[in-house]
């Protein structure tokens, strides 16, 4: 099974720019026509942060690009719902927030993350008890995780404010069952990682790329683009090519917080103390 990994789309319904600057379907498409060289994908997935604005307009626009690009190569798709996407548009455009897809003996389980009004993310006792009792019987050839929020730390210091608040409460569910891989946003930049001994693949952002090599107690932005190639064999590890898909203003500044515009975002958006 081939998956196209994407996530953080963050589109409008109109054509104002994320933060000003970024042309968040211009971007889309230009991932859309990178990965358009990639031979055979049997599974689009969009790891959440879809819509920036949370309009119906703007996930019929996402919906408009993405599925004649995958109808074309006879993929299915996967939404996913992150901390920016609003559920009753979501729902009524993309469908089910929660969702499980089989594919050729490949099972795919999608999670809701998103906290209302919060940007920082959380799984529900009894999202987690649907979960396990998804798992408890086992797929052929095994089970992929799509959520937002990832189980695994961030790297930036905001994103680690705003991160799955309770990750081993999700881990436990996982571990020991046929989950092979775990497919997450947010971070705005590519990531793997092991936990428990189950790869969590991180997408590179479509919107902007967070900076990891900011200077400590900053988080910075900078445009750029990119979407990751996961291949999931019969049997043994999942591989991960990470692709960018490049534009003249690559690198140019999107936003840069201190240490203090940091806790005040945190304040208002993270898990409670």
């Amino acid at each position: 099974m081939r998956l196209l990994h994407i996530s953080d789309t963050h589109l409008f319904g109109d054509d104002s720019l994320h933060y000003d600057i970024v042309d968040t379907t211009a971007a889309l498409k230009r991932v859309l026509a990178r990965a358009s060289q990639t031979e055979h994908v049997d599974v689009v997935v969009l790891s959440g942060d879809l819509s920036e604005d949370g309009t119906p307009a703007a996930y019929r626009r996402l919906r408009d690009l993405v599925e004649p690009w995958a109808a074309e190569r006879g993929a299915q798709v996967v939404y996913a719902m992150g901390n920016h996407d609003l559920p009753d548009a979501f729902t009524d455009v993309l469908g089910d927030r929660r969702r499980v897809i089989e594919l050729g003996g490949h099972r795919i389980v999608v999670l809701d993350s998103s906290v209302p009004g919060a940007a920082y993310g959380s799984i529900s006792a009894e999202q987690l008890a649907w979960l396990s009792g998804v798992l408890s019987e086992r797929a052929e050839l095994g089970t992929t995780v799509v959520l937002h929020h990832p189980p695994t730390p961030a790297v930036t210091p905001l994103l680690h404010l705003l991160e799955l608040d309770d990750p081993h409460a999700l881990l436990n569910v996982l571990e020991g069952s046929d989950v092979r891989l775990v497919l997450s946003g947010h971070y705005h930049h590519p990531l793997v990682a092991l936990e428990r001994g189950i790869p969590i693949v991180v997408a590179p952002g479509v919107t902007n790329t967070s900076d990891v090599t900011a200077p400590a107690g900053v988080e910075r932005a900078t445009i750029g683009a990119g979407f990751a190639i996961v291949d999931v064999p019969a049997s043994g590890s999942p591989r991960v090519s990470i692709v960018t898909a490049p534009s003249p203003r690559d690198g140019e500044l999107v936003f840069e917080l201190d240490a203090a515009e940091i806790r005040r975002i945190a304040d208002g958006f993270g898990a409670p103390a």
